[in-house]
């Protein structure tokens, strides 16, 4: 008998002659997931195994591997031997100590189950009839009795097609989505705030990959404040994997704008130079998209109007994941995520610094174009990219 971690895809069932490939993703990124405990990656008939690991590092485990997009289940498994002409030992032995285990510290009997799933056809009896042969070691305890439909234990037996059987009673929810790296690269405007970090999830969940930009304003911005973005990147790659983070230095911009543009008009024009730079980035890395953080009317600069001012000077998609959300729906996923309370840390991003009174709420693109024509565009777009870093 030995434990496992018993691994189920969800979406890459649907794909076709294309399933290798999402696959393959998948696999490399639960081994990345993997890496640092010592544990064997295993693939049979459908199913992923994580095999010879230490029973302390069950728990690790299984927070990374829950954390893993493409991932639609997991199950913590004893992986016992099955012979179609024998009465089970193996399986009733790991049923029985299963039994046992969920009925400590419990008063009265406890209702259950035994679901069966027969893939070996060798086995002569049908899943139903190995469920009720399989059930009497369990009512021997004198703790259950059974009940089909309304019952406070399911003890499941997968029985394979190559002579093992996999013993369980927990199906532990995954992160579902598409493994990440199978639908592209994306430039994310990443922020101090709540929103940014969760249309990073978003995305990722979707199977793309992340890249990140920031815009820093020293000395109006502190180092805590970039300190605090490189923190949320490092949160956010637990689900996204490995996602480069770029500052880029956005002072003289902004001092430009205060200097020659309309104060009600900053922030729109402000966020169009945003959209310029990130998608200079996003080119050079080949990303083919960016993402933002955006939230229909939840604040001045994220109208339709003011969307529309800022994606004109945009040369790539822009795919706003939480365009239809309220904020408590966005703060839910960052509380579950893990970014909630860094992203509340009272340290001001750019999009603070000379903020106006009264920002333009439904601007229109001509007179933006007219109030930003006094710049030299190309010359602070080229010097901020000129001196970029990375974070």
């Amino acid at each position: 008998m030995e434990r496992v971690i018993v691994i189920r895809f969800g979406e890459l069932f649907l794909k076709g002659k294309n399933r290798d490939y999402f696959e393959s993703m998948l696999i490399r990124n639960i081994k990345s997931a993997l890496k640092g405990v010592k544990c064997a990656f295993s693939r049979s008939q459908g199913r992923y195994f994580v095999e010879n690991f230490a029973d302390d590092d069950c728990g690790e485990l299984i927070g990374r591997l829950t954390r893993v997009f493409g991932i639609h289940s997991l199950s913590v498994a004893d992986k016992v031997a099955v012979r179609a002409d024998e009465d089970f030992p193996e399986i009733r032995q790991s049923l029985v100590k299963a039994a046992k285990k969920a009925a400590e510290n419990t008063e009265g009997k406890l209702r259950f189950r035994v679901t069966v799933k027969r893939a070996d056809k060798r086995i002569p009896m049908t899943s139903a009839e190995i469920a009720a042969a399989l059930g009497g070691s369990v009512l021997a305890l004198g703790r259950y009795k059974v009940d089909l439909t309304d019952y406070d234990c399911d003890f499941r037996v997968d029985v394979r097609e190559n002579g093992v059987a996999l013993v369980y009673t927990d199906v532990i929810p995954g992160a579902g989505g598409l493994p990440v790296g199978c639908s592209g690269r994306g430039m994310l405007l990443l922020s101090g705030g709540i929103d940014s970090p969760v249309a990073a999830y978003m995305m990722a969940k979707r199977g793309m990959k992340i890249f990140a930009v920031h815009f820093a304003s020293p000395p109006y911005t502190s180092d805590k404040a970039r300190e605090k973005v490189a923190e949320l990147r490092d949160i956010a790659e637990k689900y996204a994997g490995e996602i480069r983070l770029f500052v880029v230095p956005f002072t003289d911009i902004q001092l430009a704008i205060h200097k020659n543009c309309p104060a009600n008009m900053m922030i729109t024009i402000m966020r169009r130079f945003m959209m310029r730079i990130a998608c200079r980035l996003a080119e050079a890395h080949d990303c083919g998209a960016l993402i933002t953080g955006e939230s229909l009317g939840q604040v001045a600069s994220q109208t339709v109007e003011s969307m529309t001012c800022t994606g004109d000077t945009a040369t790539l998609p822009v795919f706003r994941p939480l365009i239809g959300m309220d904020k408590d729906e966005i703060v839910a996923i960052a509380k579950k995520i893990g970014t909630y309370d860094t992203s509340i840390q009272p340290y001001e991003d750019c999009c603070t610094v000379f903020l106006p009174k009264s920002p333009v709420i439904h601007p229109s693109l001509a007179s933006v174009r007219k109030a930003e024509s006094p710049l030299p565009v190309d010359e602070l777009v080229n010097s901020a990219l000129a001196a970029v870093e990375e974070c």
